[in-house]
């Protein structure tokens, strides 16, 4: 059934947002299959975003002046959280492994798992948070009471590394008794309190992560002629926060666990949460809000079920009158303007399907309006692309460990500085702030010579840039991990895996780190920047959360893909590609695995941003018409 024939068959105001007449089917243009084209809808002279409602206090208010409220100021203080809970998180996810396996006398592969499923767990129940923000709390209050939250289990980690009850003895236990398992085991009740103190703070995570970009964008005035601007300066330095949160992570939380103990390093994590709660709420009378829109699970069930309860209708009955939709400017939906209909997925048309036997007040479980069909409709077609950055979270979580096993085997001293191995994630952030801070200088005016947009690429080709770099980044790891590995064996090395080489240089591995930085930079940045624009207005947390379950979802993928790789290439001796012993094993051989999948990926994306359809987006006409 093609589009012109979902119109009703009585007369309908032509300008009613949301009708069926052909003024309100807009074509959407799509990213070009070569891959250069430019995004015309957000030039300069184009379509920047629209939002919903007007801007509130935190009394759900009006705000009379925005102009005391909002803009940089505010988004600093938002920076500052989000600053401190990536300095935690990373630092936990650097650390962690270590602290179970030389305190907690965990075996290394059962940490990392568990680590890996605790970044996993935080990432993916993000949709959960994002769903109390949109649905009932808003942005601010979910921030508010997640981030106590996250406080409340760093506090509980750090006693449990400071008070000897809560670990086990440490005594006669040096590393050949660790790598023979010699060790006292910890009590069950001791890896029961970690593991609840952990996912504490993992689960404050996960209320935090779709809430602060979300937010942050919030604070910017969308009628300004300035408003795409920001928001792309906004997301880039929003990103760039995160990368100083990871590099204090990586030095400094790292410098405080040698010199000061365990204790002090998770106290240190702990300490900057609590400060940045502080300058969080501090901000409180300069944020702008936004009203929650009620339950979008709900309505999301709702077209669901309306949908199916209407299978059998045809859009040709007699007793059809047309698709249902209020009359104005404003949505049924708290914070939400009109969304104009779209010709995809027909069938959830079935569910604003207004037929004679509806009556004058229908059940929201039997018709809905065609704004909250098409929210579904805009769900549906984002997930194809945070799903294709899957695998880019998948490689970053195999280089948090696997990485940092080649360094233990490298010689890691400049001069007479010798760095400790688990500072050597700090490159990657490091490549990525010399990316952020060239990026308007340098990247966007050659990128614009290319694309015509002003902004230099579009979201999804930055999206795109990202997910080919990392293809490179983990090829050269399979083959500086194949020159590493033969060089361990014809060096006598073979079966000396925690023995540094000293000809041979840990700086190697910062070709991979840096390109790996680069993707993120590109992948991620515009993955949120996209996913802000093309959300639904009050789904916007729901949105941003697609990007941190794409990212949980890559930290379990790779636990996941790991237990597969040992089960498929364990030989009779045991020994397999992901030995404990890496220079008898075959890390090489899995990063050529990930580089096959990678391209596999990116093929998909190529396919899936093709056909990708924006958001239709209502022209000046058709509101002219409505205010009629």
């Amino acid at each position: 059934m093609v589009a012109s024939e979902i119109k009703s068959p009585v007369s309908v105001d032509p300008g009613t947002p949301g009708g069926c007449s052909s003024s309100s089917v807009h074509h959407r243009k799509q990213l070009s299959v070569f891959f250069i084209e430019s995004d015309n809808r957000r030039l300069a002279l184009g379509r920047g975003y629209t939002g919903g409602t007007t801007p509130v206090n935190i009394h759900g208010k009006p705000i009379p002046n925005l102009s005391k409220t909002g803009g940089w100021i505010a988004a600093l203080f938002i920076f500052g959280n989000e600053m401190a809970e990536r300095m935690a998180y990373f630092g936990l996810s650097v650390n962690m492994v270590a602290f179970m396996f030389y305190v907690m006398h965990r075996p290394f592969e059962s940490s990392s798992n568990a680590v890996n499923n605790f970044l996993g767990i935080s990432q993916a129940s993000s949709v959960f948070g994002g769903f109390l923000a949109d649905a009932y709390l808003g942005r601010y209050w979910t921030i508010a009471i997640f981030t106590t939250m996250y406080l409340v289990g760093l506090i509980g980690i750090t006693l449990g590394a400071s008070l000897k009850m809560f670990v086990p003895d440490q005594s006669n236990c040096g590393e050949l008794s660790l790598l023979l398992g010699n060790c006292e085991a910890a009590k069950s009740w001791q890896m029961v309190y970690l593991y609840t103190v952990l996912y504490i703070t993992g689960f404050g995570a996960a209320g935090i992560r779709p809430c602060v970009s979300s937010f942050g964008a919030d604070q910017f005035d969308e009628k300004s002629k300035d408003y795409k601007t920001h928001l792309d300066r906004f997301f880039n330095f929003f990103y760039l926060s995160v990368t100083l949160g990871a590099i204090i992570a990586f030095t400094l939380v790292v410098y405080v666990q040698m010199e000061l103990g365990w204790g002090m390093a998770f106290g240190t994590l702990a300490m900057a949460m609590g400060i940045s709660n502080a300058l969080f709420f501090a901000g409180t009378p300069l944020y702008r809000h936004r009203l929650p829109g009620g339950s979008p699970l709900t309505r999301v069930a709702q077209v669901l079920v309306a949908s199916f309860r209407k299978r059998n209708a045809a859009f040709t009955s007699s007793e059809f009158i047309g698709l249902y939709e209020v009359p104005g400017l404003k949505s049924a939906i708290n914070g939400s303007r009109k969304i104009p209909h779209s010709d995809d997925f027909i069938w959830l048309d079935k569910a604003a399907l207004q037929l004679k036997e509806d009556g004058l007040e229908p059940s929201p479980w039997k018709l809905c309006t065609v704004t909250q069909v098409e929210e579904v409709k805009i769900l549906i077609r984002l997930i194809p692309i945070p799903a294709c950055t899957v695998m880019l979270s998948l490689v970053l979580t195999e280089y948090l460990t696997l990485s940092v096993q080649q360094a233990y085997t490298l010689n890691t001293h400049i001069q007479h500085l010798k760095l400790p191995v688990t500072c050597m994630p700090v490159f990657p952030g490091l490549s990525i702030f010399l990316i952020l801070s060239l990026y308007y200088s340098v990247f966007v005016p050659i990128t614009r010579r290319i694309t015509g947009n002003p902004h230099g690429a579009s979201q999804l080709q930055r999206v795109g840039i990202g997910l080919a770099v990392s293809i490179i980044s983990v090829a050269w790891a399979g083959l500086f991990e194949n020159y590493r590995r033969h060089y361990a064996i014809q060096h006598g090395f073979e079966f000396n895996f925690l023995t540094q080489m000293p000809d041979l240089t840990a700086y190697w591995l910062l070709i991979q780190y840096c390109l790996i930085g680069v993707a993120e930079v590109f992948c991620i940045v515009g993955l949120l920047e996209f996913l802000y624009e093309e959300a639904p207005d009050a789904m916007k947390s729901i949105g941003s959360a697609y990007a941190a379950l794409a990212g949980g979802l890559g930290c379990f993928a790779a636990t996941i893909l790991n237990n597969i790789v040992k089960a498929a290439t364990r030989d009779s001796d045991g020994k397999s590609w992901l030995s404990q012993n890496i220079n008898t094993g075959r890390f090489d051989c899995l990063y050529w695995l990930l580089t096959l999948l990678s391209f596999l990926n990116f093929c998909v994306f190529l396919w899936s941003a093709h056909r990708y359809k924006y958001r239709a987006v209502e022209s000046e006409e058709d509101k002219s018409r409505a205010l009629l």
